[in-house]
């Protein structure tokens, strides 16, 4: 009798979980029907702004291709585009589903983890946008010789992140987008020429005036100096302490370092070579010890001094 009793109840309970399991099947599949024609315009929306999403991705690239050479900023931009029209496209299918608070939480998440990324990511992004500067303005090429953050060297690449130079030591330098952008720049192929200045001392027995003069003729005489955007000149820059002191300065219509250089050395040559000839002296350093000047003591008075206590020195010890 129990056991029968047990066999029914058994029965009974698979029996109601049977009908529970059935009737939610059922009404997965009523929903699933009622959301089947939703789901497939979802579907549908969003196929439609992934194509459009590429279109205005290649048209961007055509449009910006006319003012923007560097592919770097042609990516991101397109790029940009292409995810933010796909993120629509999202947004207006799940709409469709109905889910509109599932939008509501995104967009909100969305806000946090941007805020988030901000700040850990600021140097980061600081340099992201001064690249894109860079690149918009165009303040220097890929081949210039620029002058930046106390480095000199010629620009082997152009990133959003970074401008890469070679220097005249062979080395490879990585500097920071934001470095380059904030702080001075100085482009020698912007001007096509560039200044050198040779710093000259003589000796104080010469003629001022003639060795102004032959400064002056002498680097005219250098091939390669030239006349624009202003002549050479010869400025007084103090008297030294062995030395008169001159700046012979000089344009040259040539800005690479390798012309800059050969024709530094060409006029430092000459100037040496027209000194020479003309005995005018380059002085090495000199100090002269002057006891007679006011407030000291002449040298004579110090050595009768020292004579006369020598003199003292044997009486006393007799």
């Amino acid at each position: 009798m129990l056991l029968q009793l047990s066999s029914t109840t058994n029965i009974d309970l698979f029996k109601a979980a049977y009908e529970a399991l059935a009737s939610k099947l059922i009404l997965w599949f009523d929903l699933f029907a009622a959301a089947l024609p939703n789901f497939i315009l979802a579907i549908i929306v969003l196929v439609i702004f992934y194509f459009l999403a590429k279109g205005a991705k290649s048209l961007i690239i055509k449009l910006l291709e006319k003012w923007v050479d560097n592919t770097n900023l042609l990516d991101l931009a397109s790029q940009t585009v292409f995810v933010i029209i796909l993120l629509v496209g999202i947004f207006f299918a799940l709409g469709v589903l109905n889910l509109d608070k599932t939008v509501t939480s995104l967009l909100a998440g969305a806000g946090v983890i941007g805020l988030a990324l901000s700040f850990a990511f600021q140097d980061l992004a600081t340099n992201f946008v001064s690249g894109v500067f860079i690149t918009i303005q165009k303040p220097l090429r890929i081949g210039d010789l620029i002058e930046t953050n106390d480095y000199t060297g010629i620009v082997r690449k152009i990133g959003l992140r970074a401008i890469d130079i070679e220097d005249f030591s062979g080395r490879y330098i990585i500097i920071p987008s934001k470095e380059v952008f904030q702080n001075p720049l100085v482009n020698y192929n912007q001007t096509k020429y560039r200044r050198i200045n040779i710093a000259v001392g003589v000796s104080y027995g010469d003629d001022m005036k003639k060795v102004r003069k032959l400064l002056y003729d002498t680097i005219k005489t250098v091939e390669g100096v030239s006349t624009h955007p202003a002549d050479a000149r010869i400025d007084f820059d103090g008297f030294g302490d062995s030395s008169i002191n001159f700046i012979a300065g000089f344009f040259i219509n040539k800005p690479d370092q390798k012309s800059y250089k050969t024709i530094e050395i060409e006029a430092a040559t000459a100037i040496k070579e027209a000194f020479d000839a003309n005995d005018i002296m380059i002085p090495f350093p000199i100090r002269t010890l002057d006891f007679g000047i006011r407030g000291g003591e002449k040298l004579n008075e110090v050595f009768s001094l020292q004579d006369g206590k020598s003199n003292e020195n044997p009486k006393n010890e007799n």
